[in-house]
C-alpha cells in the first residue's frame, strides 16, 4: 500500500516537487514537468518523455546529458493533459524540433499527439515516438496495438543518444523507428498496486498465484499459474521474447530486467543468475544489461524482461555515455551551452478581446457549460456505475470534475472579454487538464477545434456552430483513431454531427436541428450495450461490457440533451 502522501490528489504534484529539489544540479522545474539543467546545444533535436505518475524513474528520472532533454508528469497512472505536455516541450525545445516519446495508451496518444499539433501550429517540428513493446497485449501482427511498458528505457535512451550525438529530426526518428521495432518485454505480477489515499489495491493477484502478462497499471494479462520456482519465472519471461527473435539476427541484445516496485534487488539478481544462462543457450550475447528499477507500478510486485535486438548502429546509441538521475552510463562531459532555463510559472496566454457579438455569444456559451457542469454532477455515480461495467468506473468522476474546470475557464474568459471560440478553446483546455484519462483529452480536444471553428469575430451562424461540431469530429477521430462500431464516444458523436449538419443545411434553426440531432446521439448511445469494445483498456473485457452501452457514448448525448434544452 502506497503509505506516504499529503492529500491524495496532490500526491504526483508534490513527488515532482520533491524530485526537482532532490535534483537541482540535474533537472530544472517547469509547471508540471522538468528539464535540463543544463540545455543541450542550439539546433538539437529535443527529446521530451512523459506519462502518467507512479512510474519513477520513468519518466523523470531519465532527464539528462545524452538521453532525454525534459519530461512532463500526468497524475498518477494518468497521462498528462495536452497543455501540459505542450508546455513542458516549449520549455525543452532547443530549435530542432522536439520528439515527444511516450508509452503507447490510448490518453496518451491523445493528448501527446494534440500538443504536437499545437506546436507545429507555431512553427515547432513536433514528432510522436509511441513505445510498442508488450508482447502480451497484442500479436506480432499487431505490433502497433502493443502497449508500452518497460522498453521504453531502451528505446527513449537510444533515441536521446542519437539526438545528443547531432542527428536531425528525420535521422533520430529513424533510429526511433528502428529501436522501437527491435525492442519486446513480458511482464508478471504477483500482487497489485495500491494508489494513494485507497483502501485497496487497484488489482490483486490470488494468493500463489502469478499474473502472466499484465499491464503496469492492472490491465488484464493473458492468463495465471500457480507460483513456480526462480528458475521457471525466468524461462516464462523469456520464452515470449525469444519467439519474436529475428531470424538473421547475430544475437547481440541489449537486456533489461525491471523490477515494477515491490521486488527486491536481491530477487531481480536471483532471476538474473538463471537468465545469463538461458540467455547463452540461446546464442545471444547481452550488452550492458540492466537489473533494477527502470519503469515501475507505485508498490506492485512483480518484473518485466526487455530485449532489443541490436545492430551495431543501435548498439552505439545504447552504449553511448548518459547522465540522468536514475540512470547513468560511462562518462558524460558537463554541456557548454549551459544558459539557465526559465522555470517561470504558469500563466495563461493573454486573451484578444472578441467583437461584441462574439462576447455575447460567449456568455451563451459559458452559460451551457454551466448546464452541463450540473448535469453531468447529477449523473457521476451512475456514469460510474455504467463504466464499471469493463473498465474502472471513473468515468463520471473524471467528467464531473472536467466539466466543473470547463465552467470556471469559461467563466473567467468572459470576463476578460474573450469570444465565443476561445471561451469554448479555454473551457477545452481546463476539461482535459482536470479531467484526466482518455474522456478528458477527447473532450479537450473537441471543445479546442470547436472553438476555433467558432472564432471571435462575429456572432456564430447555425451553420458555423453545425462546422465546428464536424471539426471537434474530426479531431476526435484523427488523434484517437476511434471509428464507428467501436464502443466510444465517437458512436453517439457522428450520428449527433450528420444530424445537425443535415437539419441545418436544410435551413431549420439551431435549437430545433440541436434537439434532433441530440435524440439521435442518444439512440446511438444506447445502442451500443450490443457492441464490444475494440479500443482501449476495456478491449480484453470485451464480454464483460457486452449487454451495457458506451460510458462515452452516453456522457456525451446527455450533454447534447442538455444544452439542446438551453439553448
Amino acid at each position: 500500500m502506497t503509505q506516504v502522501f499529503d492529500a491524495p490528489d496532490r500526491f504526483a504534484e508534490t513527488a515532482l516537487q520533491g524530485f526537482c529539489a532532490a535534483n537541482a544540479d540535474r533537472v530544472r522545474a517547469v509547471p508540471h514537468g522538468a528539464v535540463r539543467a543544463a540545455p543541450g546545444p542550439r539546433g538539437k533535436v529535443a527529446l521530451l518523455v512523459g506519462g502518467g505518475s507512479g512510474h519513477y524513474p520513468a519518466f523523470l528520472g531519465y532527464v539528462g546529458t545524452g538521453f532525454a532533454d525534459g519530461a512532463v508528469a500526468g497524475d498518477v497512472f494518468a497521462s498528462p493533459s495536452a497543455a501540459w505536455i505542450y508546455g513542458v516541450a516549449r520549455a525543452a525545445n532547443r530549435g530542432g524540433g522536439v520528439i515527444l516519446g511516450f508509452g503507447n495508451y490510448a490518453g496518451d496518444v491523445l493528448n501527446f499527439g494534440a500538443a504536437a499539433e499545437r506546436l507545429r501550429a507555431e512553427g515547432i517540428d513536433a514528432r510522436l515516438l509511441a513505445v510498442t513493446d508488450d508482447v502480451a497485449s497484442a500479436g506480432a501482427h499487431e505490433r502497433s496495438r502493443r502497449r508500452g511498458v518497460a522498453g521504453d528505457l531502451a528505446v527513449f535512451k537510444i533515441v536521446g543518444a542519437a539526438a545528443e550525438a547531432g542527428l536531425d529530426m528525420d535521422a533520430v526518428m529513424a533510429v526511433g523507428a528502428k529501436a522501437n521495432g527491435a525492442t519486446v518485454s513480458f511482464g508478471l505480477a504477483f500482487d497489485g498496486c495500491t494508489l494513494p489515499g485507497q483502501g485497496k489495491p487497484l488489482f490483486t493477484v490470488d494468493a500463489g498465484q502469478v499474473g502472466m502478462g499484465l499491464g503496469i497499471h492492472g490491465e488484464p494479462g493473458i492468463s495465471t499459474q500457480a507460483m513456480m520456482p526462480a528458475a521457471d519465472l525466468a524461462r516464462t519471461l523469456l520464452a515470449p521474447l525469444l519467439a519474436e527473435r529475428p531470424g538473421d539476427h547475430d544475437g547481440r541484445v541489449a537486456v533489461i530486467l525491471n523490477g515494477l516496485g515491490r521486488t527486491k534487488y536481491e530477487e531481480l539478481f536471483v532471476l538474473w543468475h538463471h537468465l545469463t544462462g538461458m540467455l547463452a543457450d540461446a546464442g545471444l550475447t547481452p550488452v550492458d544489461p540492466e537489473v533494477g528499477e527502470f519503469v515501475t507500478s507505485l508498490d506492485m510486485a512483480g518484473c518485466s524482461l526487455t530485449l532489443t535486438w541490436l545492430d551495431d548502429q543501435l548498439e552505439g546509441y545504447w552504449r553511448a555515455p548518459a547522465d540522468a538521475p536514475a540512470f547513468r552510463k560511462g562518462t558524460v562531459a558537463r554541456p557548454l551551452d549551459a544558459e539557465a532555463v526559465d522555470a517561470g510559472t504558469e500563466t495563461a496566454t493573454a486573451i484578444a478581446p472578441g467583437s461584441a457579438a462574439s462576447q455575447e455569444a460567449g456568455r451563451r456559451v459559458a452559460a451551457l457549460i454551466g448546464h452541463v457542469a450540473n448535469a453531468l454532477a447529477d449523473a457521476e455515480e451512475e456514469l460510474g456505475r455504467i463504466d464499471a461495467q469493463a473498465g474502472d468506473g471513473d468515468h463520471g468522476q473524471g467528467m464531473a470534475r472536467g466539466s466543473a474546470a470547463a465552467v470556471a475557464a469559461a467563466e473567467r474568459a468572459v470576463m476578460a472579454g474573450a469570444g465565443a471560440g476561445t471561451v469554448l478553446s479555454r473551457a477545452g483546455d481546463a476539461w482535459a487538464n482536470r479531467a484526466g484519462g482518455t474522456s478528458g483529452a477527447l473532450w479537450g480536444v473537441a471543445l479546442r477545434a470547436w472553438g476555433q471553428a467558432l472564432g471571435d469575430a462575429g456572432k456564430p451562424s447555425a451553420r458555423t456552430v453545425a462546422q465546428g461540431a464536424r471539426a471537434a469530429q474530426d479531431a476526435i477521430v484523427r488523434l484517437g483513431g476511434a471509428k464507428v462500431g467501436d464502443k466510444t464516444l465517437v458512436d453517439a458523436l457522428v450520428p449527433f454531427v450528420q444530424v445537425l449538419d443535415e437539419r441545418v443545411g436544410a435551413g431549420e434553426t439551431l435549437g430545433v436541428a440541436w434537439a434532433a440531432a441530440a435524440a439521435r446521439a442518444t439512440e446511438a448511445a444506447d445502442a451500443t450495450a450490443g457492441l464490444v469494445p475494440r479500443l482501449g483498456r476495456a478491449r480484453p473485457l470485451a464480454e464483460r461490457s457486452l449487454g451495457h452501452p458506451d460510458a462515452g457514448a452516453v456522457s456525451l448525448a446527455l450533454c447534447a440533451r442538455v444544452v439542446g434544452a438551453n439553448l
